[in-house]
């Protein structure tokens, strides 16, 4: 495959490359400081990969509901019950939202594997967003059944569907919404070093890739390395002189060059080295994080951007967009089994999360929300679910109108207007509908709002105020 230049700066990321491409960009012509960037703000996405079965996340508690829900997944309860992680009322943890009033008396829990998740509601820092999904229109099962509805493309796929919710379109999309977010923050010079605008510590993602911002590997144990940086002496030239010989070799001194595409590459690696260079430097001036978080993939990378985070000051940032991500959740079998230990680690590591939030002085300024393939069937297939569409996501932080759940909280039961059969809930709040409170909190104008999610204006209403 030939490696375009556009390419090699897209893919430059994945070592903290940032290539100020003068490409053309559909933002360019944006009038400059149009966002708000006073301040400091900072998104985190939190991406369940496989999707997370939200019936067994939000469930129901009033007896009515409960029974409708028990008596289509009876086998299903009967083998968490064996397994230590029953889920009969008694073991629920109730939530008591202040908009109780909204839910025609229905009453609704938290797994008991979700302690910090229910004190965040409780407190007033965490909100539920009720059957969020992708959608080109509002939808309804009789537009459906009429054939009359226009519908996202290649729906139950995990890889498409994993891109139109970060991209709004199926695998292959360039741009997500996160990364357009990140666009506007740069078109407004919301920091002083472009780079740690968009910021994953999970690998490059659609979700972040913005047409300017261009994404930085965060790790646990600080800035990316460039490992031929590492190599042992050899040939008789100590670690330092080698080292600094493939620095050198790297930032290409000393030589120029006419053509472009070299420039570019040569000038990636550089903004790639000064870059860590600086990451690394503003680890040394500030105090390191002392909250725990849980061992495992989630904890290190929910640490690593609660320690980005902490540098906001050092690093000149207003402006910033995370990106994290845990798997699992393709819950077709053994159910009973892997979600409860699923469930634990996601409440352990988000509940340490908050906590440091608030031992740096950022609960108020950083708003992390989850995202998930697709919702799960609420039939059973035997010890698991299938692929579904809608689901419901939690929103977390100081800055969050909390203590409420959201949209539009579906009947635990089958053959209602918002399922479209096996108990697959047809979503009532789109992700641009999700999206925009949260664009809206970063300082995103209405306008700007628009270009980011460009579906938006498809649906009535401004979304939910959840921030």
């Amino acid at each position: 495959m030939s490696l375009s230049r556009r390419h090699f700066l897209a893919r430059a990321g994945a070592m903290g490359m940032l290539g100020a491409s003068g490409l053309s960009s559909s933002l360019i012509s944006m009038p400059a400081l149009a966002a708000d960037t006073t301040g400091y703000k900072a998104i985190v996405c939190l991406f369940l990969f496989g999707g997370m079965d939200s019936y067994d996340a939000v469930l129901p508690y009033d007896q009515t509901s409960y029974d409708a829900f028990a008596a289509i997944r009876p086998s299903l309860l009967n083998q968490y019950a064996s397994n230590g992680a029953a889920r009969d009322p008694s073991t629920l943890l109730r939530l008591n939202p202040d908009n109780a009033g909204d839910l025609g008396g229905r009453q609704f829990a938290l797994p008991p594997e979700m302690p910090g998740l229910h004190a965040a509601f409780e407190s007033g820092n965490a909100a539920i967003m009720a059957n969020v999904g992708p959608l080109l229109e509002p939808t309804t099962r009789s537009a459906i059944e009429a054939d009359t509805a226009r519908l996202p493309r290649q729906l139950f796929s995990h890889n498409d569907q994993q891109s139109t919710w970060m991209a709004s379109a199926p695998e292959g999309a360039q741009f997500g919404w996160g990364g357009r977010f990140a666009d506007l923050a740069l078109t407004s010079n919301a920091n002083s070093n472009p780079l740690f605008t968009a910021m994953s510590a999970q690998g490059n993602t659609v979700w972040l890739s913005g047409e300017q911002a261009q994404q930085y590997q965060l790790s646990p144990d600080g800035p990316p390395e460039l490992l031929a940086l590492q190599y042992p002496p050899f040939f008789g030239v100590t670690q330092v002189e080698a080292s600094a010989a493939l620095e050198a070799h790297f930032r290409n001194q000393g030589v120029s060059s006419s053509n472009l595409f070299e420039r570019d590459v040569t000038n990636a690696m550089r903004r790639a080295l000064d870059s860590n260079a600086q990451y690394a430097e503003a680890r040394e001036q500030v105090t390191p994080i002392t909250t725990q978080f849980p061992r495992g993939s989630l904890g290190d990378q929910l640490r690593a951007i609660a320690e980005s985070i902490s540098l906001r000051g050092v690093l000149g940032a207003s402006r910033q967009v995370y990106f994290a991500a845990t798997g699992g959740f393709d819950t077709h079998s053994a159910q009973a089994t892997d979600m409860p230990g699923l469930q634990g680690r996601l409440d352990a590591a988000i509940t340490a999360f908050t906590a440091a939030m608030a031992e740096i002085g950022a609960s108020n300024d950083v708003t992390l929300f989850t995202a998930s393939d697709f919702g799960r069937t609420l039939s059973i297939n035997g010890d698991g679910t299938d692929h579904g569409w809608g689901a419901h996501q939690f929103v977390i932080g100081g800055a969050v109108n909390g203590r409420r759940i959201y949209g539009q909280m579906p009947e635990y039961e089958l053959g209602h207007e918002q399922e479209i059969g096996n108990g697959r809930l047809i979503p009532t709040t789109s992700v641009e509908q999700f999206a925009a409170p949260l664009g809206r909190w970063f300082g995103l104008s209405e306008s700007e709002l628009n270009l980011a999610l460009p579906g938006l204006s498809n649906f009535s209403g401004s979304g939910p105020g959840v921030v």
